[in-house]
């Protein structure tokens, strides 16, 4: 027995759910996803990678600007799906999430009911969290709050960076949801409520003020604050007025030696401090000049009595 699909993604991280409902030869009848938009220097117009996959398979796409669209709406209903599968989407109107009589899931990279919100990945690394994982839900009218199918965890490593644990999320991801699917298509669902999350911590969005290093915070925050943020939005400091992002980092723990936030290099390493330690700068970026080593960085910039910047 087979069920009808609509998958609806846009980022790398839905596409390889995508890929995997697809390679386990589940019925895919139209996928939804972002509209092409300008991006880069070139302002080139770019197609999502969950566009791109479904492209490469021939299967029909649906782009609308406006969920709410009476026109996408009935091309939506005409495919007549038994279920709708979202990943790494947007925010579905009630008149799409209930279309499909075997409902509407999710996949969200946390262990709900922590970390409800948009950037669940970055927050459990900022918070210094050992272990994260996937759930799959069943949406309803509130954000990230519907009924959890299946959920599976990992440790988070103590160096990994966000942009590392998001590529082991996104290939257990798609595994589970595939689990998912395949519970859904068996009628063998057995769904959990999340209950009331009054103390569970949450992920929202990340602006650019949350990405201001404080280097006057404890050296484990703000490694922690760091590897966070990258690769992606990109922790950032000020060095003589001018953005410097830090994209690596390491913890030397110890007794501090200067002012918060000093430069220094030894043995070619390039140090700032903090109140416990310093921290080693491995990969940095002035605003307007290539990515470089720490050491390379040092060897053409002169830090002499340079210190970073409060955020």
């Amino acid at each position: 027995m087979s069920i009808k699909i609509v998958f609806m993604g846009t980022p790398g991280f839905a596409a390889a759910s995508l890929r995997e409902l697809i390679k386990a030869g589940m019925d895919i009848v139209a996928v939804v996803t972002a509209p092409d938009r300008p991006s880069g220097r070139g302002l080139q117009v770019h197609q999502s990678e969950v566009k791109q996959m479904a492209l490469a398979q021939g299967l029909p796409i649906l782009q609308p600007e406006k969920l709410k669209d009476p026109e996408f709406v009935e091309l939506l209903a005409s495919y007549r799906a038994d279920l709708f599968v979202v990943v790494a989407f947007r925010m579905l109107p009630q008149v799409i999430w209930a279309m499909p009589h075997r409902g509407c899931i999710n996949l969200h990279a946390s262990l709900l009911p922590s970390y409800r919100g948009a950037a669940p990945i970055n927050w459990a690394i900022i918070n210094g969290e050992t272990r994260t994982g996937v759930t799959t839900f069943i949406i309803e009218k509130e954000i990230d709050t519907g009924s959890i199918i299946l959920q599976e965890s990992l440790e988070i490593a103590p160096d990994e960076t966000a942009g590392e644990l998001h590529d082991r999320l996104m290939e257990l991801g798609a595994a589970l949801m595939v689990k998912t699917v395949e519970a859904v298509r068996d009628n063998k669902v057995i769904s959990v409520s999340q209950g009331i999350a009054k103390d569970a911590p949450t992920a929202p969005k990340i602006f650019r003020n949350d990405c201001a290093i404080q280097w006057n915070k404890p050296l484990s925050q703000v490694y922690n604050h760091i590897r966070g943020l990258s690769p992606y939005p990109g922790a950032w400091t000020l060095l003589h007025g001018k953005v410097l992002k830090v994209y690596a980092a390491k913890p030397i723990f110890g007794a501090a030696q200067g002012a918060v936030g000093a430069l220094s290099l030894e043995n070619n390493s390039l140090l700032v401090t903090v109140p416990d330690g310093c921290l080693e700068l491995l990969v940095i970026q002035l605003e307007g000049k290539k990515r470089l080593t720490g050491e390379a960085f040092a060897r053409g910039y002169d830090i002499q009595g340079a210190c970073l910047g409060m955020g």
